[in-house]
């Protein structure tokens, strides 16, 4: 059943489109899919490191409407990313098929599946951390506090450099290159949180119990 909503609402989105302009469908998704890595991604912010540890040699252009790192090095680590952004999202699935279909195991996957795209996809645009904003503290428990607080770093990391420095990040400033790499890794923590197996302790029902 729920195959089947999924696959309806995806034809709801796309066929339209594909009716009228299957070719602009097709360039949309090979430009998203062949784009190189943007600047702010994950992947991008640990070569921009080491480019300031150890000299590693980046170049930045523009394109895609984003500045990126070009080269077979940033491409590589680009595909690597993206292998896990999939793992991790089949990671999200499989973990809640096997599971209780509940209101908040549900919640907190979805908000694990969206930091997942996030954190470890190839790019990262700082809209992107507002996605979190509506499902993060919906998390219950010490699990949901620990990723409301992850989540709050995050933004106040984001809102240190975008948009005032950004463009001396684009041009390899070395002091905002930590900020950058602390902002997405913090992402990546929070991902980390939110997807992490919970312990089945076994609880006694109260109705059980009183019984």
């Amino acid at each position: 059943m729920c195959t089947a909503v999924f696959a309806a609402v995806l034809a709801a989105i796309f066929v339209p489109f594909l009716v009228v302009a299957p070719g602009g469908v097709w360039g949309s998704v090979v430009r998203q899919a062949t784009r190189p890595l943007q600047i702010e991604s994950t992947g991008a912010a640990l070569l921009v490191a080491a480019h300031r540890l150890w000299g590693l040699q980046v170049t930045v252009t523009s394109s895609h409407g984003s500045q990126n790192l070009a080269g077979a090095g940033p491409d590589a680590i680009g595909a690597v990313f993206t292998a896990l952004e999939l793992a991790a999202l089949v990671a999200v699935w499989i973990l809640f098929a096997r599971g209780p279909a509940d209101r908040e195991r549900f919640v907190r996957a979805s908000a694990a599946a969206v930091c997942a795209f996030v954190a470890l996809g190839k790019v990262l645009s700082p809209q992107f951390v507002i996605w979190l904003l509506p499902l993060v503290p919906l998390v219950r428990g010490r699990r949901g506090i620990v990723a409301a607080w992850l989540l709050g770093v995050a933004a106040v990391l984001t809102q240190l450099w975008f948009p005032s420095r950004y463009w001396s990040y684009a041009n390899l400033d070395g002091s905002i290159t930590w900020i950058v790499l602390a902002r997405d890794l913090v992402l990546v923590a929070l991902a980390a949180t939110l997807v992490w197996p919970e312990r089945h302790a076994q609880r006694l029902d109260p109705v059980r119990a009183a019984v």
